[in-house]
């Protein structure tokens, strides 16, 4: 335990949790809008089973961050998963149907924040991993305090988005914009992405459009459909 009493370690951890701060935006978003259709009680339980659970898979993949992110196409298919949460998460398709909604729609709703939050995290543990420096302790210690920070930013989305539902389609465009952003950032597109700058932002604001304007038109369909 003498590490404990090094400057440095304290450093790296404060330097982490800081990091995840930073970096837990969109992750409390996706949650948000994973769980405001489930009842009070079952929100509660998918925040807290859904941010573990995902900081456990952010540890995991931070030990092989690195070399997943060398794996051509890898980025490409995790940005067209992203544009299919966020258009699902924009429509309400993510719930359950028939007898067994409720539980249904909690356990698709811890489903979709592991799987948007495994993809987002993809480029975003390259830094946690930097501070870290192959401390695991650190890592975890580092993770595991920020769980709280995504579930009370997660709570204070699902309150607001309540009170001001455009925040569900803003929601969902994050999510596109990152979609967009992972796909370009693909190993197999880097020099072309490194030759004009300029597609880094075309492509997440394309992601971003994709997703609220499909997501529209479908509620749209949606609503012409039970009139």
């Amino acid at each position: 335990m003498e590490f404990l009493n090094s400057a440095d370690f304290w450093i790296g951890l404060v330097k982490i949790v800081w990091i995840n701060i930073i970096l837990s935006g969109d992750n409390a978003v996706v949650i948000a809008l994973a769980a405001r259709s489930l009842p009070p009680a079952q929100q509660k339980q998918a925040i807290m089973f859904g941010s573990g659970a995902a900081v456990v898979l952010r540890i995991v993949l931070t030990i092989v961050a690195a070399k997943l992110l060398e794996l051509s196409f890898l980025q490409v298919v995790g940005g067209c998963l992203l544009l299919w949460i966020g258009y699902q998460l924009l429509t309400g398709e993510e719930d359950g149907e028939g007898e067994s909604k409720g539980h249904g729609s909690m356990f698709a709703a811890i489903r979709t924040i592991l799987i948007a939050d495994l993809v987002m995290s993809l480029d975003n543990v390259i830094a946690v991993a930097a501070t870290a420096q192959g401390n695991m302790v650190l890592l975890i210690m580092g993770l595991a305090i920020s769980i709280p920070l995504v579930i009370f930013g997660s709570t204070l989305m699902i309150k607001l988005m309540e009170r001001f539902p455009i925040i569900i389609t803003l929601g969902a465009a994050l999510i596109g914009w990152v979609g967009g952003e992972t796909i370009v950032n693909d190993n197999l597109l880097h020099g072309v992405a490194m030759a004009h700058p300029w597609l880094h932002y075309a492509a997440a604001a394309a992601g971003a459009t994709l997703v609220v304007a499909v997501g529209k038109w479908m509620q749209t369909r949606q609503s012409h459909a039970i009139a």
